[in-house]
């Protein structure tokens, strides 16, 4: 069973501002050596691919957010930051606003946060587009799970 992250204006927002300050960034300088003269093909060919390499990557790890349902394991995937999280191995979720610290692959201010034995971390924040199946879901496969705050089960 797939879920896809919800993204909301404000991670939008952020998202659109970062990379509207990378673009003239990478350009500006490029640009001003580009009317001195003092540019060549080599000097192009790099800018841009800093610039496409940069801007992919944040679209990549922003806009294809995906959590996974698998037979023994949770896959949580954003661009190239994966974790695979064994049922076993969760200990508790809540609800989480907080986007800016710790272990994250979400896009919304609204969020859940799995704590888990294995993780780096030990925890990471998440937030997935239809939040009370994703819940129904993990509580069936990890029954022991302890639920904090205002997340509800049915």
């Amino acid at each position: 069973m797939i879920f896809y992250s919800k993204i909301d204006k404000i991670f939008l927002s952020i998202i659109s501002v970062a990379i509207l300050m990378i673009v003239p960034l990478l350009l500006i300088p490029f640009l001003v050596d580009f009317y001195n003269g003092n540019t060549n093909i080599v000097d192009l060919i790099v800018v841009f691919s800093i610039l496409f390499i940069t801007v992919g990557l944040i679209i990549w790890t922003t806009f294809f957010i995906r959590y996974i349902f698998y037979d023994h394991y949770l896959f949580v995937k954003a661009g190239p930051f994966r974790s695979k999280i064994m049922y076993e191995d969760i200990t508790k979720i809540k609800q989480t606003n907080d986007i800016f610290t710790g272990y994250r692959l979400l896009s919304s201010k609204e969020g859940i946060e799995i704590f888990y034995k294995t993780g780096k971390f030990g925890s990471v924040k998440i937030s997935p587009a239809e939040k009370q199946k994703f819940i129904d879901e993990l509580k069936k496969r990890c029954p022991t799970i302890e639920i904090k705050d205002s997340l509800t089960i049915k």
